[in-house]
């Protein structure tokens, strides 16, 4: 498939990092959470920018949109987290054009998800498209595409199976303690943060482990509570948290905090205490790791858990990346459509304009001359040759640049500036 330019002036790139070449702590350098993101879009607007999306898992920190160059992309998400340059230069990947318009739909379909069909990242895609959006930075290029992907995505999901049975890091977490934990259900479970995350992992305890004895810790108690009621838990304070770890087996920590949230400290117990730390940044120091009798799990370590379910899935990759190919050619020809939707504007107005010229011209030199008629047939002759020059350029291919210069070389056509 060609490789466009976008504009005359900028091309489409994606920058950024994710979990196949940057570790758990440098992910967390480059992590933004929602403020952050925020205020780099503003910085991104007010550098006149065209079009952004900025996307922040635990997983991966991207950066998608318009820029003369990369490095602009770059320096903004350096700006905005503690990660430096080198830092990024070492883990990074750029992709431009079509190659980082493939990239992002196998993101949002969960072709490059760290669990194979993981989904939700078309949520927090979504996301970041209302964010841009809010703040007038979300071109109509940067819409199309992000309803392009969604809508792979949703028919990924619907006529394959790979997102078949529990698709997520907490899925996995879960998978983890079953294989790890002897008798879970009469374990005490402490789960700390109830995020996204935790809220999806507490289900997949619940659903998993039938057990009942899980204590939901969060720094809003109210939403802890929301979560608890739904499934007749105990919900503890915030300042309770040392002394529930304390009388805690597994600890799961999923509070998204930009800093740990477990240090060393905060641990007093002297029975095994198995803790799964879902966050990016690490929520948990390192310093917990000196602890004989604690077990320390990062949702790196989660993710190399081989299980039937994620081999099976494999089986379906194929069948995703023809539905993905349907998808973005559909896009393609529309990129095309609007890239000499210009040029056929601007035709359609000069082939009016010589109408009018002669219109006039003949109403003075015949004497009987209906104007309306010629009119109607003059706009029926403009609307098929601007058609048929529409269709030519829709067919043409890689002489579509070659035929939209003719065109505006022959009319001497003026086309407005994007």
């Amino acid at each position: 498939m060609k490789a466009y330019n976008i504009s005359k002036h900028s091309s489409f790139y994606t920058i950024g990092l994710n979990y196949k070449k940057a570790d758990a702590h440098i992910r967390g350098k480059f992590s933004l959470d929602d403020t952050a993101m925020e205020n780099l879009l503003v910085q991104a607007k007010s550098q006149d920018l065209d079009g952004l999306l900025v996307t922040s898992t635990c997983n991966r920190t991207e950066l998608h949109g318009f820029a003369q160059h990369p490095f602009q992309l770059i320096k903004l998400l350096c700006d905005n987290t503690q990660g430096t340059i080198e830092e990024f230069q070492d883990v990074a990947y750029v992709y431009k054009n079509n190659d980082a318009i493939s990239h992002l739909f196998r993101v949002g379909t969960g072709l490059d998800s760290q669990i194979l069909g993981d989904f939700e990242i078309i949520s927090q895609l979504r996301q970041s498209f209302n964010r841009s959006k809010k703040l007038d930075i979300a071109n109509p290029f940067i819409e199309r595409l992000t309803n392009s992907v969604i809508q792979a995505s949703k028919r990924i999901k619907n006529e394959t199976e790979l997102s078949s049975g529990a698709t997520s890091v907490a899925f996995a977490s879960v998978q983890y303690i079953l294989q790890n934990v002897d008798d879970i259900s009469n374990k005490s479970v402490l789960l700390f943060g109830t995020g996204k995350i935790g809220r999806n992992t507490c289900e997949n305890l619940i659903k998993h482990t039938q057990n009942s004895k899980i204590t939901l810790i969060n720094r809003t108690k109210t939403k802890a509570e929301k979560i608890a009621g739904k499934f007749n838990l105990v919900v503890k304070d915030h300042g309770d948290l040392q002394t529930e770890i304390r009388n805690t087996d597994v600890l799961v920590v999923a509070t998204g905090a930009q800093s740990p949230t477990i240090s060393k400290e905060l641990i007093h117990n002297k029975k095994p205490l198995l803790i799964l730390d879902l966050s990016i940044p690490k929520n948990v120091s390192d310093n917990v790791s000196e602890l004989e009798h604690v077990t320390v799990i990062h949702l790196d370590h989660l993710s190399q858990i081989t299980d039937k379910t994620l081999e099976r899935r494999k089986e379906f990759i194929p069948q995703a990346e023809h539905i993905i190919e349907e998808i973005k050619r559909d896009f393609v020809k529309w990129l095309e459509t609007r890239k000499f939707a210009p040029v056929i504007k601007a035709l359609k107005k000069r082939l009016n304009t010589m109408k009018e010229e002669e219109l006039d011209y003949q109403s003075k030199k015949i004497s009987d001359f209906n104007t309306e008629q010629a009119d109607v047939i003059s706009d029926r002759i403009i609307q098929k040759i601007t058609k048929q020059f529409a269709n030519h350029l829709k067919d043409a291919n890689g002489d579509a640049d070659d035929s939209l210069e003719l065109i505006q070389k022959v009319f001497q056509l003026e086309i407005n500036s994007q």
